[in-house]
């Protein structure tokens, strides 16, 4: 209690610890980013042999986020403590692998850096106390930074493969729908239960008009879950901000891609992240997006 008291009473260091905290996750997330996929991808192919009655593949090393150890990709070589402090390995070590100084991708410096980012600000935005011997408002600050950080994995995740998982998608929506119970984001329970609704079944309906009159599909079932997670999280109210946000990123990121050769015209490109930076937004910034359309809407 005495520290909660502290960090009430100290919003700069709430903030550094927070950020501290966020490097940390940072770093975790690469995992996450990289062994969830491969994982999912055996469970399925497990599931599909058990399904056809085949033998079981011959049984290998574990392979999960703990095991086994992170190493380098080319010389496999484990990665130490030393060599795995979130930032200040990759730059100590110039980006490169201390054994066969193979480059490290830049990726992984970036989520680091970004998970401290999304960490100092949930504190700075949630980290507040009216009332330092009440604990809700660490665990408000807390729970904004774990929103932002699996928008962050699915994000990656969706990029890299075009899925989003069920297994971040539905425990995000279903602690959002809890978050909801107490009125800590979404201004209530019906609030949280209705934007859960909304955000599914407005995906749900642009795919089938989509499908019905081209034939294609134009998204993704996890694209609805994941929009249902964000109705959770922040009520069916800032659903109308999250939809414009992602739209507007999705039409300018495309647009760009395409006009600088980085994506062919008629490659699909993964809605998911456009989601989850938009989701990120209007947790932090939704008051303030909110007041922005209500004066537009008023001149």
């Amino acid at each position: 209690m005495e520290m909660i008291t502290l960090l009430a009473a100290q919003p700069a260091l709430m903030v550094g610890a927070m950020t501290v905290l966020g490097l940390l996750v940072g770093s975790f997330l690469n995992v996450v980013i990289y062994r969830l996929p491969i994982m999912v991808e055996r469970e399925w192919r497990g599931d599909c042999r058990s399904l056809l009655h085949l033998e079981e593949e011959a049984t290998t090393d574990a392979f999960d986020l703990i095991r086994p150890r992170s190493r380098c990709p080319k010389c496999a070589t484990p990665i130490g403590a030393a060599e795995n402090i979130p930032l200040v390995s990759y730059l100590v070590l110039g980006g490169r692998c201390r054994h066969c100084r193979v480059a490290i991708p830049r990726r992984y410096p970036l989520v680091e850096a970004t998970g401290g980012l999304l960490g100092g600000l949930a504190a700075w935005r949630f980290g507040y106390a009216a009332d330092a011997d009440s604990p809700l408002w660490l665990v408000r600050a807390l729970l904004a930074a774990g929103y932002a950080w699996s928008l962050v994995a699915l994000a990656l995740i969706d990029f890299d493969t075009r899925y989003l998982f069920d297994n971040i998608t539905q425990p995000l929506l279903w602690l959002g729908l809890a978050c909801g119970f107490f009125g800590l984001f979404a201004p209530d329970l019906g609030s949280a239960v209705i934007g859960a609704m909304a955000g599914y079944l407005s995906l749900w309906s642009i795919y089938w008009m989509f499908k019905l009159v081209t034939g294609k599909e134009g998204m993704g079932y996890g694209d609805f879950k994941l929009l249902a997670a964000l109705g959770a999280w922040l009520g069916w109210q800032a659903l109308p901000a999250v939809i414009l946000i992602s739209s507007v990123l999705g039409a300018v990121i495309g647009i760009t891609a395409i006009a600088t050769g980085l994506t062919k015209r008629g490659e699909p490109i993964p809605f998911g992240p456009f989601l989850a930076g938009a989701g990120i937004i209007a947790m932090f910034f939704g008051d303030a997006l909110s007041s922005l359309f209500h004066a537009g809407a008023t001149l």
